[in-house]
């Protein structure tokens, strides 16, 4: 069943509630509650336009080789089984001319998102495909990536906004399916990711850009 509880997340319980399907509308919180300015690195930006760029430059590889180790009937009918209509995905309705704050909550909502289905699809994957042992690898450095920007873009967010919270929703979780209702939802997932981080790179990377 679904849990899809509404409100206001902090930052923090955020980054340790990764997995937890949550849905809510946007809204922004400023005022004093964001950490100290300290949590950001003195190369933030730089470092958040390389994890932005290594996600999609890897993207694709990490899709293909997800359907190589799926098998049957993946493999051949991608197209329909990782049809990712009918799943909840983040709107990212943001472009190169939207205002810089408004790209960064997008950004947010977007990789808390991600982070989460990569919780997922990683622990599905040890369970049905134990040695498959690259997917694996890629699985979890996708994840390590995808959490450092994470934690740049709250940095980003508190250190030019004061934003501190934000309402972010989950996708729904994959215990109790069959397996090849978690390899679906897994790919369904993926190939939607592969079609909007092109888009995010394209969006974000120009605001990142050095004064």
């Amino acid at each position: 069943m679904k849990f899809v509880p509404t409100g206001v997340v902090p930052f923090v319980a955020l980054l340790l509630l990764q997995r937890r399907p949550v849905a809510a509308r946007a809204l922004l919180v400023t005022g004093s509650g964001c950490p100290s300015h300290g949590l950001c690195r003195s190369n933030v930006q730089e470092q958040t336009r390389r994890q932005v760029a290594v996600l999609n430059a890897t993207a694709q590889e990490l899709f293909s080789l997800y359907l190589k180790c799926q098998g049957e009937p993946f493999s051949s009918e991608s197209d329909k089984l990782c049809n990712p209509a009918g799943i909840f995905f983040p709107a990212f309705r943001v472009n190169r001319t939207s205002e810089r704050k408004e790209v960064m909550v997008a950004m947010y909502k977007l990789f808390a998102f991600l982070n989460a289905s990569l919780g997922n699809i990683t622990r599905d994957q040890e369970e049905l495909n134990p040695m498959a042992k690259e997917l694996l690898e890629r699985l979890h450095n996708t994840t390590k990536t995808t959490r450092g920007l994470i934690s740049n873009l709250t940095c980003l967010l508190c250190k030019n906004y004061n934003i501190f919270q934000v309402d972010v929703r989950y996708g729904d979780s994959s215990k109790g399916k069959s397996a090849f209702k978690k390899k679906q939802q897994g790919c369904q997932v993926l190939r939607k990711y592969v079609q909007v981080i092109g888009q995010a790179a394209r969006v974000l990377l120009p605001h990142l850009s050095p004064s």
